[in-house]
């Protein structure tokens, strides 16, 4: 590699390396000797394009998730399957992979700036800002980011744009997807809300089973299905649709039927 290559956004690829390296030894850990996290579906990561992929999960915490996720992505591509073990698959990650990200949170601190040098596309929301609802029109330099991430490689994102369950989806996603026309992979986590603070920087508790669970990519009519139908469909595979709240039985009431 050329020690001055640079991606798209005009990140030097040999800084990218050494920092994923760096964060992958540190982080390590949180996933295989603290906690234990169990994967499913790894050999779907191995069968995918090397563009245009976009991956689409509910959301824990800020950035636990998205460690995982290059983790497991990368461990995947060094045929590891179902296993981080053996660290040695971080030494040459995979360089063009992405996840969006709230600007707001991406300025706040040391730790998030240097994540975004990782590989995060920050963009503003649309609905909230400085902890308040809000409603602003979307940035269309916003949209071209993600799509130049998408032209270059892998992109993570979190259709909910919030780490509270079972809130909507926002249509954002479906408008990009009828766009951009990527491969789209779902992927369901479970138990790093337990593990780790909201931040996902600290952990909050150990021995949490953990989980992420990669689905084979969804069959979509890009044309013909409606951003409506779309995201009703992703709500459905990553598990945030309603129907997937448990409704607790009514506790019976002695001496009535």
């Amino acid at each position: 590699m050329h020690p001055l290559k640079k991606n798209p956004f005009g990140h030097y690829l040999l800084v990218k390396k050494w920092l994923i390296r760096f964060f992958g030894l540190v982080s390590h850990g949180r996933y295989q000797r603290f906690n234990k996290l169990n994967i499913k579906g790894s050999e779907i990561i191995r069968s995918l394009p090397d563009k245009n992929v976009l991956f689409v999960a509910n959301h824990q915490t800020y950035f636990a998730d998205v460690a995982a996720m290059l983790h497991v992505f990368n461990a995947s591509l060094k045929g590891r399957n179902n296993s981080l073990k053996n660290l040695g698959y971080i030494w040459n990650p995979k360089l063009n992979i992405y996840f969006v990200a709230a600007k707001e949170t991406m300025r706040a601190g040391i730790l998030p700036k240097i994540f975004t040098y990782i590989g995060s596309v920050s963009i503003d929301r649309t609905w909230r800002s400085a902890g308040k609802d809000t409603k602003r029109q979307v940035k269309m330099s916003d949209i071209r980011d993600i799509e130049k991430a998408l032209n270059d490689g892998w992109v993570i994102t979190f259709p909910q744009g919030t780490t509270t369950p079972f809130k909507p989806l926002r249509r954002g996603t479906a408008h990009l997807i009828k766009t951009c026309k990527p491969t789209v992979v779902p992927i369901v986590i479970d138990g790093f809300r337990r593990s780790f603070d909201k931040k996902g920087l600290l952990i909050k508790k150990r021995n949490v089973q953990q989980s992420m669970v990669i689905k084979k990519p969804m069959s979509i009519d890009y044309e013909n299905e409606t951003i409506d139908e779309i995201i009703g469909r992703i709500g459905l595979e990553i598990e945030q649709d309603p129907s997937f709240l448990k409704v607790a039985p009514k506790k019976k009431v002695s001496g009535v039927s």
